[in-house]
């Protein structure tokens, strides 16, 4: 069982960061013990392996943007403390596997979605604003060389802002040098139906009206941004680990088409982020 929250900036959910760096802060007291770091912690064989965590990124206020801000993401594993712990790139959302078959594993999966507002950029006066929102689907995620080698899609849609499903595939090369290094890297590809192109991307007449800059778009789905995904991860002791991680992703079709992001933004989407997490031995 695995479950991990990553991604990119989310400006508008704060109240969410603060949740979670509570619980971060709250947990292992109320749980009972750490690892020791010499591994010297007596675990008792239905102990589960909570890691928790925050990371801070620093890139595109909303999808198209070409002015950057800084957010903070929450992260949070959990696994059986005989299960492997597999390698995870930076951009997985949560995840819980509910099928598990040789290299191949399937489940549950709950993601973000990007709010947008002209508080982000005067120069959006007159567009509709659009909400932070949580997204939900399933995952599926193939290990073609075990602990290294890793393709893996994800097919989510918005619960409440109307933004549509997206379905990202992504491959992952995981290489690890001695004992506390591991790098990562691969390509992205990202897709979007209608309802998600025209909710960040679309501009309609009146809108346009209102704004007297940008032009009137009508915005349809496809493939949105293709892009690259790197990280390294030092563990600082056996159960302190930090990571420093790049994901740029390049807008494509009406992504990079649209006003907002040819006259207002950048199709260039580059996030940089630097996390920290911590692992505790949890007893249920």
């Amino acid at each position: 069982m695995r479950a991990s929250v990553s991604g990119t900036g989310m400006t508008g959910i704060s109240r969410l960061v603060q949740t979670s760096l509570v619980v971060t802060l709250l947990l292992p007291a109320a749980t009972g013990r750490a690892f020791a770091g010499d591994k010297a912690a007596v675990v008792s064989p239905d102990s589960w392996v909570v890691t928790l965590g925050a990371s801070i990124e620093y890139g595109p206020k909303f999808p198209g943007s070409r002015h950057d801000g800084f957010s903070a993401i929450p992260s949070f594993d959990i696994r059986r403390f005989d299960e492997p712990d597999e390698p995870g790139a930076p951009d997985d959302s949560i995840d819980y596997g509910l099928i598990g078959l040789g290299g191949f594993e399937a489940g549950p999966v709950l993601g973000f979605r990007d709010s947008r507002s002209r508080s982000d950029d005067q120069r959006l006066a007159g567009l509709h604003a659009v909400h932070w929102d949580v997204d939900a689907g399933v995952f599926a995620q193939y290990w073609a060389i075990p602990d290294e080698l890793r393709i893996r899609t994800e097919i989510r849609q918005a619960l409440s802002n109307g933004s549509g499903l997206v379905a990202d595939l992504g491959i992952d090369w995981f290489q690890s040098f001695g004992d506390k290094w591991l790098l990562s890297i691969g390509p992205r590809a990202s897709f979007a139906d209608g309802a998600y192109m025209r909710k960040y991307f679309s501009i309609s007449s009146s809108e346009a009206a209102q704004n007297g800059v940008l032009p009137a778009f009508d915005a349809t789905g496809g493939l949105k941004s293709v892009g690259l995904t790197v990280s390294a991860s030092y563990d600082v002791t056996p159960t302190l680990s930090l990571q420093l991680y790049d994901r740029l992703d390049r807008l494509t079709g009406d992504g990079a088409d649209s006003p907002i992001t040819s006259k207002l933004g950048d199709a260039n989407q580059n996030i940089i982020g630097i996390s920290l997490n911590k692992a505790f031995s949890v007893g249920f």
